[in-house]
């Protein structure tokens, strides 16, 4: 058994986050409510960051940023995340548009 929350709960648990910090979340794509990976798409201020969780130097837990790198274009965050999608049906893709974007997904995820 694992110690880890399902996904499904950890995406509710960041959309209402974001909500409550009056920003916007938003599910681009449903994965898997058990085990299914999160992508997060965060918009801070007109940067843009793909996060997800991953693992460091160390093999602990950490917060990656993954995809192609800031300043990114709508169409090559888009392009990104639909072939990540295609390869892990099970992937969920969140949008968020918050303050602290980073420092959201980074306290709910790990």
């Amino acid at each position: 058994m694992s110690d880890r929350l399902p996904s499904g709960m950890l995406v509710s648990a960041l959309l209402r986050q974001a909500n409550d910090a009056g920003g916007l979340g938003v599910v681009l794509a449903r994965g898997d409510a058990q085990a299914g990976a999160i992508l997060v798409i965060a918009e801070e201020h007109g940067t843009v960051r793909l996060l997800e969780r991953g693992l460091d130097a160390t093999g602990r837990a950490a917060l990656v940023e993954s995809g192609p790198q800031h300043p990114a274009s709508a169409d090559e965050v888009s392009t990104y995340w639909q072939k990540r999608r295609r390869s892990d049906p099970d992937l969920w893709v969140l949008e968020l548009i918050v303050p602290s974007a980073k420092r959201l997904v980074a306290e709910t995820l790990l």
